[in-house]
């Protein structure tokens, strides 16, 4: 469960002071699908960043399945990050000189995950994500929605319970993007709690449950 308490996230910028979130005060339970809405600016990307542990908060507290993580290290916030949380991107955000299957073994190679097992997950997540004949191929000769299935099997590799993704369809056509929300559900599906940041209404309104931001406070909560 994600526990969010009064968070507010305060930048300098200048002599003048951001205030980015206002007092956000949200529980997401566990296997939710949850969408973020709002105009830019509004502060979506931050939240789902503090949610993330991406970064930290200038006031409240934050427990994640019933630990307060709002002020543990950088070595524990990466533990936590890497064993809790997965993330999708607009921009994708592979290594462009990686293939595919390196790409998404990334994340088990820096965790240490030993060789046989990195191969097993690697060949179940190709398989679950329809990239078997793509594993050697880099980003520059994938198209967009490849791309994108490359980041979400990286993103589910180290078996995260949350899975993050910031404006997952924002730089693809409409056909794919609904492909790839089509597999970000599966992981809700699958049991997974799902929290998606968009400009799309159409793709805010896929999810269980909406919230829409302004200025940096929620300013709705609706459920289906």
């Amino acid at each position: 469960m994600i526990r969010l308490s009064g968070i507010e996230r305060v930048f300098r910028v200048g002599d003048e002071a951001v205030h980015a979130l206002r007092g956000a005060t949200l529980d997401i339970n566990d296997g939710e699908y949850l969408s973020l809405m709002g105009p830019s600016g509004s502060g979506k990307s931050t939240l789902l960043n503090l949610i993330g542990l991406l970064d930290r908060p200038s006031a409240g507290r934050y427990e994640l399945d019933g630990r307060d993580v709002t002020d543990l290290d950088d070595d524990e916030l990466s533990r936590v990050r890497r064993e809790h949380i997965g993330f999708v991107f607009q921009f994708f955000h592979l290594v462009p000189r990686l293939t595919a299957g390196e790409n998404i073994e990334l994340p088990m190679v820096l965790a240490g995950i030993a060789p046989e097992e990195r191969r097993q997950r690697l060949a179940r997540l190709l398989a679950e994500y329809g990239l078997q004949e793509r594993a050697k191929h880099r980003p520059d000769q994938l198209s967009g929605g490849q791309c994108q299935r490359v980041a979400i099997a990286r993103a589910m590799s180290m078996g995260p319970g949350v899975i993050l993704a910031d404006e997952p369809t924002g730089n693809l056509d409409r056909h794919t993007g609904q492909d790839v929300m089509a597999v970000l559900e599966r992981v809700h599906e699958a049991g997974g709690t799902l929290v998606v940041v968009t400009h799309d209404g159409e793709i805010g309104a896929r999810a269980r449950r909406r919230l829409r931001m302004i200025d940096g406070e929620i300013v709705s909560d609706e459920r289906n």
